[in-house]
């Protein structure tokens, strides 16, 4: 699979050792949602406080049927050492254990696979878990209702009535109401409605 995955390809259901033993990908996930991030080493100043951002936010995750996955390309035996400093990083117990588990891909494999490594980007750009658990919660509401999240949205916002449901349907599948907002074209595409 050169070049990585697509939106909409499955993920491969790979088999690898981890943090808390070995696991297959789609066993793992089971029935739920799973983000699976990669950092390109252990012992990094910007991965340590990525991985203490997304212990932290573990639970708000976890409510949301969201497994988190890490990959690292580093040994079992590494990533547990590092689990301890990413605890005493978030000023916790610096045990071996975060509520999610970190692969091995010491030789890469699993990176190259999953079009996951930049060799290039090494530890300069930062991921915001806080981003993507928002992100998380606007696609699971959108995959669940037939709705829209307009830009910057926020949980709790507003969100957009999709423009292929007709007004009445609209208002019987959106009780809290329909807002429309006027426009100079005269077309009433842009329709808000309380978050379901």
């Amino acid at each position: 699979m050169p070049g990585g995955l697509l939106l909409g390809d499955e993920a491969p259901n790979f088999e690898a050792n981890t943090t808390v033993g070995r696991i297959r990908f789609h066993d793992f996930l089971g029935d739920s949602w799973g983000i699976l991030f990669s950092h390109p080493r252990d012992f990094t100043p910007v991965c340590t406080t990525e991985l203490g951002r997304a212990a932290k936010l573990a639970p708000e995750f976890a409510k949301r049927n969201v497994k988190l996955i890490a990959l690292s390309i580093d040994s079992v035996e590494d990533h547990l050492a590092w689990s301890k400093d990413i605890n005493a990083y978030n000023c916790e117990e610096p045990t071996e254990k975060l509520p999610f588990p970190i692969i091995d891909d010491k030789n890469r494999d699993l990176a190259i696979l999953l079009g996951m490594l930049d060799p290039a980007e090494k530890d300069e750009k930062g991921m915001n878990f806080d981003e993507i658990l928002r992100v998380v919660i606007s696609l699971q509401l959108t995959a669940e209702k037939r709705v829209a999240t307009p830009v910057d949205w926020k949980d709790g916002d507003s969100v957009m009535v999709l423009p292929t449901i007709p007004e009445e349907e609209a208002k019987k599948l959106f009780p809290k109401g329909v807002f429309t907002k006027e426009l100079p074209s005269g077309k009433k595409y842009l329709r808000y409605t309380p978050q379901p």
